[in-house]
């Protein structure tokens, strides 16, 4: 990825969040806050741009040591979403990806091409073993994207997500492994080639 941007098509991109953006950042999770909050404890956690420059420099600093990342979706310019890599560890091959949408951005296969990217990088460009997701039980369109990956459902760890009220959720695990992920990837470029 670029510092300028892997496109998503549609006017749509997947950039880089970096502290500078805290301002922006703020902004856009304080507008889908009630959205984020019932699936990602960090919606309670950013308040503010001083919240949002620490979560981001957080990232950052992580980053700079080969760890988690985040970026953001944006669509013609503007913040619509984000995905992560809320564990990134190239020493054992794992790593686990995240994403999130505003309303208004659903529904046009953002959150799945994002997420695609991301894993098709970890694991052809930087070797990992395996991507897997974690979904609250309850986030249907977050199951979907998994699903979409052609990731596979591996169980449920009961009342493993603690969010900020103290509730407690279950999380279902979903992974691909990179020799299914390279093998579907051959798949679809032959199938591109051939058509």
């Amino acid at each position: 990825m670029t510092v300028l941007g892997l496109p998503l098509g549609d006017g749509a991109e997947l950039r880089p969040l970096e502290p500078w953006q805290a301002q922006e950042f703020a902004a856009h999770t304080a507008r889908i806050r009630d959205r984020l909050s019932p699936w990602l404890p960090w919606a309670d956690t950013v308040r503010d741009t001083e919240s949002a420059r620490r979560w981001l420099q957080e990232f950052a600093d992580s980053q700079a040591n080969d760890g988690p990342r985040v970026y953001g979706i944006l669509l013609r310019g503007e913040l619509v979403g984000g995905t992560l890599f809320r564990l990134f560890d190239p020493a054992i091959g794992l790593c686990e990806l995240g994403v999130w949408l505003a309303p208004e951005a659903e529904g046009r296969g953002l959150a799945t091409r994002a997420a695609a990217a991301l894993a098709d990088w970890a694991v052809t460009v930087r070797g990992m073993t395996r991507v897997q997701w974690l979904v609250d039980s309850n986030n249907a369109r977050s199951i979907a994207v998994a699903k979409r990956l052609g990731m596979s459902y591996e169980g449920t760890m009961r009342r493993a997500m603690v969010l900020t009220d103290g509730q407690r959720n279950d999380l279902q695990v979903w992974s691909v492994l990179a020799d299914e992920w390279k093998a579907r990837r051959e798949a679809r470029q032959t199938w591109v080639r051939t058509s």
